[in-house]
């Protein structure tokens, strides 16, 4: 069984091919989220990339906001049509194949973790995505990067990437590293792992429990979702 991984983001939507164990077999693919980001661009995009990455059995997709039963609930960094959007059954009809949606960031962490202990996920990229996992156990529906941080603005408006190219490299990194003593006051986690397209941009020492993972580790979690 080889499964198609998506992974939907706001700047750019990715593709790879995995196997049964979750190895890739093709090269990642990408192209640019269109502007602006209505479902039918989106998945006439993913059509496109399926079209070309070659054989597949089924499909997992990584998405931007809450994920229910394969029904996009949010969508912060994309447009308000995905709210209530079945994007499940939708890109099934689409591709012919089996389809299974979760979170971005929560995919991203089924790629990264240990399972042992509590260990949180964040994402830096257009927006701050989370994911929280005890013992390999997802916590569903962590949306992090919505929640008050400093100053009255959330975790995405102070890091995600509209505040990085507002205030600066140096400025964003005293928030992240401010952030990350706040995240772990507050889960008292074993191990963090840092992912998405801006993590490249940290630039202070990390926490001996911190890890920054690549970002195809956004992709290869798509395995998780078919390991029933």
């Amino acid at each position: 069984m080889r499964t198609l991984a998506v992974d939907i983001g706001g700047s750019g939507i990715k593709v790879i091919v995995l196997d049964e164990a979750g190895e890739p077999q093709t090269e990642r693919s990408r192209v640019e989220t269109p502007a602006p980001a209505k479902p039918e661009p989106v998945i006439d995009a993913i059509a496109s990339l399926a079209a070309a990455a070659g054989e597949f059995d089924r499909v997992s997709v990584g998405f931007p906001g809450v994920v229910r039963d394969g029904v996009t609930k949010t969508a912060v960094n994309l447009t308000p049509e995905w709210i209530g959007f079945d994007l499940a059954t939708v890109l099934s009809d689409r591709l012919g194949k089996p389809v299974r949606v979760a979170n971005d960031a929560d995919i991203q962490g089924m790629g990264a973790i240990s399972g042992k202990g509590v260990e949180l996920v964040i994402t830096l990229g257009t927006g701050f995505g989370s994911a929280l996992f005890v013992d390999g156990t997802l916590v569903p529906n962590l949306e992090l990067g919505h929640h008050p941080f400093r100053k009255g603005e959330t975790y995405e408006e102070q890091m995600g990437r509209a505040a990085l190219d507002k205030v600066g490299k140096e400025k964003w990194n005293n928030r992240l590293e401010k952030a990350i003593a706040s995240l772990q006051h507050l889960f008292n986690y074993d191990s963090l792992y840092i992912g998405g397209g801006e993590a490249k941009k940290i630039a202070f020492e990390l926490p001996s429990n911190t890890k920054i993972v690549p970002n195809v580790t956004g992709l290869l979690g798509g395995i998780a979702l078919w390991r029933d």
